[in-house]
C-alpha cells in the first residue's frame, strides 16, 4: 500500500481497511505523529536527516522510508511520556477536584443542541425585553453553569480514563489527535467510547422479553400512592425520580417494585458481562446520526449496582478504573476485539470492538 492510497483511505475514514494491513497500521501510527516537531524527533531516533519543510512532506518521507516499527513505537513511548508526564503527576489532585462534582445535570441543554435549545427557548420565542433579561438570569445562567460542570466534568474524566488505558504494555497511545483513534492495542486502533448500561438498550430488551416499561410501571405505582412528581420531566428523569422516591417509599408495593426492577437489571448486566455482542451490536446500530462511525470502537460500560443512575460518579474511581481496565487489557485475546456485524440505514458494516465493563458491586 503506496502512501497516496493510504491516505486516501484515511480521508475516507476507512479506518478498518487500513488497520487490516501491516502498511495501513503503520500509515495510522505515523499519522498520529503528524505534527513536524513529532516527525522530526521520529527522524532523529531513527538516525535519519530531515531536510522536508512541512509535516505533510515528512509524513510521506516516513511513510515510505524504511524506519522500523520498533523505533516508530519507542518514539510515540517517549513523546507521550514527556508530554502527559506533569498532568499525570497531578493527577492525584485533579481526582480530588473531581469528587466536588457532586450533581450531574446538563440544565436541559447539550452540547449539539445548545444554540438551538437557546435560539428556540428565548431569541424566537420573547419578545419583551424585560422578560428576557429576567429568564437569562433566573433560567439560563443556571443552566449554563450546568452545562459548564457536566462539559468540565466529561473533559477531564475521559483523560484520566485515557491515561489508564495508556499505561498498559499493551497499549500505544495515539499521541497527536488523530480522528476515530484513542489508542492501538496490540497494533489495533480503538476509539474509547464511555458510557453507561443504556436506558434504551434496558426499555428494548424488557419489550423483547415481554416486560412492561419500568416508566410505565413507576409512574402507575406513584399514582396509587398518590406520590406528587412532575411529568414534564424526561423520561431518564422521571425515571430516576420515581425509583427514588418508591425506594423511600414504606409501602411494600413500592418496594416489590424496586427489587423486581433492579433484579431485571443485574440479570440483564450479567447477561452482557458474559455475551457482549448484542450489547455492542445496539451500541453501534443506536448511534446519533451525526456522531456514526463504522470503526473499531472500544466502550467502557460504567455500573454502579447500587445506584444505577449514579453511575456517572464512577467516572472519577481511578483506582477502580485502573483495576479493571488492567484486568480487561491483560485478558484480551490476540488480536483484540470481537468481530461485529451491524447495520446502519440499510447497509451492513464489519468492525472489531469489545466492552470493559467496570462495575461497582
Amino acid at each position: 500500500m503506496d502512501y497516496a492510497k493510504a491516505l486516501n483511505l484515511f480521508k475516507s475514514d476507512n479506518i478498518a481497511e487500513l488497520a487490516a494491513t501491516h502498511a495501513g497500521m503503520r500509515f495510522l501510527k505515523l499519522r498520529s505523529l503528524s505534527r513536524k516537531e513529532h516527525l522530526e524527533e521520529l527522524f532523529q531516533s531513527a538516525n535519519l536527516e530531515v531536510n522536508e519543510t512541512s509535516a505533510s512532506a515528512l509524513l510521506k518521507r516516513a511513510v515510505e522510508s524504511k524506519i522500523s516499527d520498533d523505533v516508530i513505537d519507542s518514539t510515540i513511548a517517549t513523546i507521550f511520556e514527556r508530554e502527559s508526564g506533569t498532568r499525570i503527576a497531578n493527577e492525584p489532585q485533579l481526582v480530588n477536584e473531581l469528587y466536588k462534582m457532586e450533581v450531574f445535570d446538563w440544565g436541559g441543554l447539550h452540547q449539539n443542541s445548545l444554540e438551538k435549545t437557546i435560539v428556540d427557548n428565548y431569541v424566537k420565542k420573547i419578545t419583551s425585553f424585560e422578560t428576557l433579561e429576567s429568564k437569562i438570569e433566573n433560567e439560563l445562567q443556571q443552566s449554563m453553569r450546568g452545562f459548564v460542570l457536566c462539559q468540565w466534568y466529561n473533559h477531564w474524566t475521559s483523560i484520566i480514563i485515557e491515561d489508564v488505558f495508556n499505561a498498559h504494555h499493551r497499549v500505544i497511545p495515539a499521541v497527536g489527535k488523530i480522528k476515530k483513534i484513542d489508542f492501538f492495542v496490540d497494533d489495533v486502533p480503538f476509539d474509547l467510547k464511555v458510557t453507561y448500561l443504556p436506558e434504551g438498550f434496558i426499555k428494548e430488551m424488557r419489550r423483547a422479553n415481554n416486560q412492561k416499561p419500568e416508566l410505565t410501571q413507576v409512574r402507575s405505582a406513584a399514582k396509587a400512592l398518590k406520590i406528587i412528581f412532575d411529568n414534564d420531566l424526561p423520561d431518564g428523569k422521571l425515571l430516576e425520580d420515581l425509583l427514588k422516591k418508591l425506594k423511600d417509599h414504606p409501602n411494600s408495593v413500592a418496594q416489590d417494585l424496586v427489587k423486581e426492577l433492579n433484579a431485571y437489571r443485574m440479570s440483564l448486566l450479567g447477561s452482557v458481562q458474559k455475551d457482549p455482542d448484542e450489547l455492542i451490536i445496539w451500541l453501534y446500530e443506536n448511534q446519533g446520526i451525526r456522531r456514526f462511525d463504522s470503526g473499531n470502537r472500544l466502550f467502557l460500560v460504567l455500573v454502579d449496582t447500587a445506584a444505577f443512575f449514579d453511575s456517572w460518579k464512577l467516572k472519577r474511581a481511578k483506582p477502580l478504573l485502573e483495576d479493571r481496565i488492567s484486568k480487561f487489557i491483560d485478558g484480551l485475546p490476540a488480536p483484540p476485539g470481537r468481530k461485529v456485524v451491524f447495520n446502519w440505514e440499510g447497509t451492513k458494516y464489519e468492525c472489531r470492538s469489545d466492552v470493559c465493563f467496570v462495575v461497582k458491586p
